[in-house]
């Protein structure tokens, strides 16, 4: 007999070979019809996975990530059976799976059209209604090879040729249908209830415009189909929401032909840019943060001297000023080292924090580009501390608390990972254990819940990152914390100690927005371009009804101006249903609607963006209500 503990500690016995699934059916009926794939001591496998030893389990249904992996995963071996039944002779590449989904590239003389996807989709059902098991085999290399060759399938054969020579493989077969595939998957293709293919795409082999583009075939699968529907709605909702679409509508900013990547930002643009950028100086000033501001080209021996010439180097634009070469700055923290170093600190300074607004560049691929969430050009709201190292945590938890004020007056939540040491990095395995274990002492102070994020850490350093939750459910990463050891050292930064010796500084990396632009973008979308009135480009619209009303709604709108709130007069000759339309197309938080009426008792009407309209209102107590929501930033 073998002893089984259960996720809630509970223990169970079982003979030596039970499958997980029959566990399953032993903790409860219902528990077996909705599970998917186990984590067996902390390895997610399948639930005909046989139990030999004493171990964990934990049985995992659709609510968890891997459960929906692994379902959206099956999803995607379905998707390229029904391909390969409607297009025979068309060739494999990988399928898995997505956030939110799966994808499944293909070689294929054929052009995949809207309508193909369509018939694929149908070809899915009749799979999944087929429910074919998915069968696991494990194989040698040798067999492997001979299997794809066989089938003509160089893209795994590619892949199998890249494995060890005593590689166990692993293959999944549905019918007449198999993959190479490290697994886990369902039991049946019948497990799967909801299907829908989404959007075509081009898609170089293994990421590399060397290699031949291939088509990708994006789709989502939910085991209801009304978590279907709703996932789909959302979906539309977000079309609605589309940055690129309101900067456009809303005359905020665009990206241009003549610029790919370069974003350009419109006068109300701007306004929503510079509250952002003024909130950003005052919170800095309140936390105790030094601005500073570095060139944004800097010679190749810094670069070299950072590690990013060697480290980075194909994401940077270059040049040569004077036969030596430039490269313009795709990160702030090497010009922010260099201030720190122009003079001599004692710990008693320590620490120091130095933030900065610098706009960096960084060569993105074309086709990674999308408005002002992948650009070329943005600002970094960066910021670098110097410390003792036994001020590591308190700082630590000092930027936690920042980003945590941020985020919440945005109304976003967030949740946690911390990344840690990548396979190219610069430092000794001991100095990368240091530093993550200072990130983690200084969540685990706070109590906040994280996620580990293995291999995912900047080269110099271990990170905490913060993941918006927008309004539609999605999630952004923006805010970040780094934890340096390497950075001083190349740099050669020192403080005094009490000792009258030179010691290293530990050094923070840390933003929150992000970056400006992206930030932006995300603002748009959560908020639906409908910002709150302290951000808002316009906050009020004075609408009078006819010509008689042009004088007393400018004054209005001067005395608006002089208490620094942002306004505008519609002085068209266009019926007032019209105008408010308008406003509200512009998403204007407040108009105010002047008539004879209004004029002479010295009034307004009063439509609000939120909750209609309000009815007539003293103009003095308007402007007085005003003040405090845009100071309060409500």
């Amino acid at each position: 007999m073998v002893n089984i503990t259960l996720k809630d500690g509970s223990i169970i016995q079982c003979e030596e070979g039970t499958t997980v699934l029959q566990i399953a059916e032993e903790i409860s009926k219902g528990l077996a019809r909705n599970a998917l794939v186990a984590k067996l001591n902390n390895q997610v496998v399948d639930l005909t996975t046989p139990i030999n030893t004493d171990a964990d389990l934990e049985i995992l249904t659709f609510d968890s990530l891997e459960g929906q992996h692994a379902y959206r995963h099956t999803s995607s071996h379905i998707l390229a059976q029904a391909v390969l039944r409607l297009f025979p002779g068309t060739k494999l590449a990988i399928g898995p799976a997505i956030a939110d989904g799966f994808y499944y590239d293909f070689d294929t003389e054929h052009t995949f059209t809207p309508d193909d996807l369509e018939k694929i989709e149908a070809e899915m059902v009749k799979i999944i209604k087929e429910d074919l098991p998915l069968e696991r085999k494990e194989v040698s290399r040798e067999e492997a090879l001979q299997l794809f060759k066989e089938k003509n399938e160089k893209y795994k054969v590619e892949l199998i040729e890249d494995l060890p020579a005593d590689a166990q493989i692993s293959l999944y077969q549905q019918g007449e249908f198999v993959d190479l595939c490290a697994g886990p998957h369902l039991l049946s293709t019948g497990k799967v209830k909801a299907v829908k293919l989404m959007s075509l795409a081009g898609a170089y082999w293994r990421g590399s415009e060397k290699n031949k583009m291939l088509q990708r075939i994006y789709g989502t699968s939910f085991p209801k189909k009304a978590a279907l529907d709703e996932y789909l709605n959302r979906l539309e909702e977000a079309k609605k929401r589309d940055h690129r679409k309101l900067g456009q509508e809303l005359k905020l900013f665009t990206v241009m032909d003549e610029g790919p990547g370069f974003p350009f930002f419109f006068p109300k643009g701007m306004v929503l840019r510079n509250e952002l950028e003024n909130y950003w100086h005052q919170i800095h000033r309140e936390w105790g943060y030094q601005e500073i501001k570095s060139p944004i080209i800097l010679n190749r021996q810094l670069w070299e001297r950072s590690g990013h010439w060697y480290h980075y180097r194909d994401n940077m634009y270059t040049t040569v000023i004077d036969e030596e070469d430039f490269a313009i700055k795709p990160m702030n923290c090497p010009g922010s080292m260099l201030v720190y170093n122009s003079e001599m600190h004692s710990y008693r300074d320590l620490p120091i924090r130095m933030a900065e607004l610098g706009l960096v560049h960084r060569h993105e691929l074309s086709g990674t580009l999308h408005g002002l969430m992948r650009v070329r050009s943005f600002t970094q709201d960066d910021a670098h501390i110097y410390m003792l190292p036994e001020q590591i945590t308190q700082e630590i938890k000092g930027v936690i608390d920042l980003v945590d004020s941020v985020y919440s007056l945005f109304g976003f939540d967030y949740y946690v990972e911390l990344s840690t040491k990548p396979e190219k990095a610069m430092g000794s395995d001991e100095e990368w254990e240091k530093a993550i274990n200072a990130l983690e002492k200084a969540l685990q102070e706070k109590g906040m819940e994280y996620k580990i994020n293995p291999g995912d850490g900047a080269f110099y350093g271990p990170k905490i990152d913060f993941h918006l939750r927008d309004s539609l459910g999605r999630t952004w990463q923006c805010g970040t914390i780094q934890l340096d050891f390497q950075m001083p050292e190349k740099f050669n930064l020192t403080y005094v100690g009490e000792d009258g010796q030179k010691h290293r500084p530990v050094m923070i990396h840390r933003v929150v927005f992000g970056s400006i632009e992206r930030f932006i973008a995300i603002l748009t979308e959560h908020y639906a371009g409908a910002f709150p009135t302290w951000l808002a480009p316009v906050q009020v619209k004075v609408l009078p009804i006819t010509e008689r009303q042009l004088v007393y709604a400018q004054k209005l709108a001067d005395e608006l101006f002089k208490e620094g709130i942002r306004v505008e007069v519609d002085k068209r000759s266009e019926k007032i249903g019209y105008k408010i339309r308008e406003a509200q197309l512009e998403k204007i938080p407040y108009m105010l609607v002047v008539g004879d009426k209004e004029m002479e008792n010295g009034t307004v009407s009063l439509r609000a963006r939120k909750e209609g309209d309000k009815g007539t209102v003293d103009f003095t107590e308007f402007k007085k209500a005003l003040k405090v929501e845009i100071e309060n930033k409500e």
